[in-house]
């Protein structure tokens, strides 16, 4: 379907794209993950010639649409794009968004476009938003309406590009089922996304994007179960676990948060399951462990498995052992056992942070 060739992209001070080559096939759901700046929106955005390669070529079925002189909305009649930020018009109905294309590009009549719209919105829950307009939604609905107006235009490929990253997390779960049912439709996907639990189940093929290119690609086992390359198992490892070192008292839980917030994401953990782990933190270290310490010297480790669906999160200390079932903290602990499957505490005299208390936090079903 799609060939592509030494394709570069320079921006003069930075070149995100170099030499890139990669072959889509028909029916190929293709999930494009990797580290900030590495170029993966930048070559899907090639691809629907949104952007203008600096040089390479892109082949798609059988014609160079990087060609000079090309018409690239003969392109994008075949190729259709999902924003983050939906991009719908605000001054149009949901179902105007959705025939406006159709008609100006495909010359389909205003009813024909209409029953089309009509039929795509109820295929993803949204039939009752018709006549509603785009600030009259929440934002996951926004997003099902932009899937459906690409889905308007029958593509033969959907390139979408972090399709949930504008979300709140309780709506990120409502677009990706209208995802996976599209995945299982056989049309031909390639999605930008942080979403690594997501990317895993919903592609056949993964591309893991690095030094300006894809550093490695192969199944969705093979990249994150046995990744063969040092960068890529590096940041594969980095979405198992989160280790944070807690040296002050005003340590800045603030950015910790942060970026436990990007971990959970990264692994599609629940909105449930991230309270929990939040809260057993929260109140076994800064509640219970940092008012006793003059010096805090605190590691804290956070492992999900997304294929067991199970967190464990490990906080050992330096000093004296705290006995945390000391009645001072009984609101503490009753809190954490209430979000915890499993509490252990342990002393490993050997170790650097000889104290250590481990919490298995309780599993929730995903939506």
């Amino acid at each position: 379907m799609v060939e592509i060739k030494g394709l570069n992209k320079d921006y003069g001070t930075v070149m995100p794209l170099k030499d890139v080559s990669l072959t889509i096939r028909d029916g190929d759901v293709i999930s494009v993950i990797g580290p900030s700046g590495t170029g993966k929106s930048t070559l899907i955005r090639c691809i629907d010639l949104l952007e203008k390669p600096t040089s390479g070529q892109i082949i798609f079925n059988g014609e160079e649409i990087t060609a000079k002189g090309y018409d690239s909305k003969k392109a994008r009649q075949k190729i259709g794009m999902v924003f983050q930020s939906f991009h719908l018009f605000g001054h149009l109905t949901v179902i105007e968004n959705l025939m406006l294309a159709p008609m100006d590009l495909l010359k389909k009549s205003r009813q024909e476009a209409y029953d089309k719209g009509m039929e795509l919105l109820r295929r993803v829950g949204l039939a009752d938003k018709a006549l509603s307009y785009p600030d009259e939604l929440s934002g996951g609905q926004k997003q099902r309406a932009a899937i459906a107006r690409t889905l308007c235009m029958d593509p033969e490929l959907i390139l979408l590009d972090e399709p949930t990253s504008a979300l709140d997390p309780a709506m990120v779960s409502e677009v990706q089922a209208v995802i996976r049912d599209l995945s299982r439709s056989g049309k031909t996907m390639m999605i930008v996304t942080h979403e690594m639990e997501f990317a895993r189940t919903i592609a056949n093929r993964v591309l893991y994007m690095d030094e300006g290119g894809i550093y490695e690609e192969g199944t969705p086992e093979e990249i994150f179960e046995h990744p063969k390359k040092e960068k890529t198992r590096r940041f594969i490892r980095r979405l198992k676990v989160l280790e944070a070192e807690v040296d002050s008292k005003d340590y800045d839980f603030i950015a910790f948060g942060t970026e436990l917030d990007r971990y959970l994401m990264q692994n599609d953990v629940t909105s449930a399951g991230k309270y929990r782990i939040r809260l057993v933190i929260e109140e076994l270290v800064q509640q219970i462990l940092l008012p006793q310490m003059q010096e805090p010297k605190i590691r804290i480790t956070v492992e999900y498995s997304g294929k067991e669906e199970v967190c464990n999160v490990s906080v050992a200390y330096r000093g004296e052992k705290i006995d945390i079932r000391d009645p001072e903290y009984e609101l503490s602990v009753a809190m954490i056992e209430n979000a915890a499957e499993e509490i252990s505490v342990q002393d490993a005299e050997k170790e650097e942070e000889p104290n250590r208390i481990g919490i298995r936090i309780k599993k929730t079903q995903k939506r």
